[in-house]
């Protein structure tokens, strides 16, 4: 009896979780807090702050030498290493896939507010322990 109440509360645990994920988040306001806790772990916002960095260089390359097809470096240089942050550190998937342009814009102010000095704080508001 034992193993079957386990299993069922792993099951409804699992679809509770599933439902979570399919729910979708309404507003920017919403999504900071999320953004952050999946970014909990210190390692994670660290390939973070090396993809936009990364990303940065090349925009700034891009403009300073007038070579356009650098452009084509700057998702790579981003996405790579923030992806290999998910993937092998926080083990999530990126918000990328369902939330493109308010994790683009989390990505820079992750690192404006790492910065800062504001991340401590904004990681406590977000439920985070850091």
């Amino acid at each position: 009896m034992r193993v079957l109440a386990n299993i069922a509360t792993m099951s409804e645990s699992h679809y509770a979780a599933k439902r979570t994920e399919t729910t979708r988040i309404a507003t920017y306001r919403e999504f900071w807090p999320y953004y952050l806790r999946e970014h909990a772990r210190p390692a994670t916002r660290a390939w973070h702050y090396l993809g936009t960095s990364l990303a940065l260089a090349c925009l700034i390359a891009t403009l300073l030498a007038g070579n356009y097809w650098l452009l084509l470096a700057v998702p790579v240089a981003g996405y790579g290493p923030a992806w290999a942050g998910h993937f092998a550190v926080e083990k999530n998937h990126p918000a990328t896939f369902r939330y493109p342009l308010w994790s683009l814009i989390s990505d820079f102010r992750l690192l404006g507010v790492w910065l800062s000095g504001g991340l401590p704080r904004a990681l406590a508001n977000a439920g985070v322990k850091s």
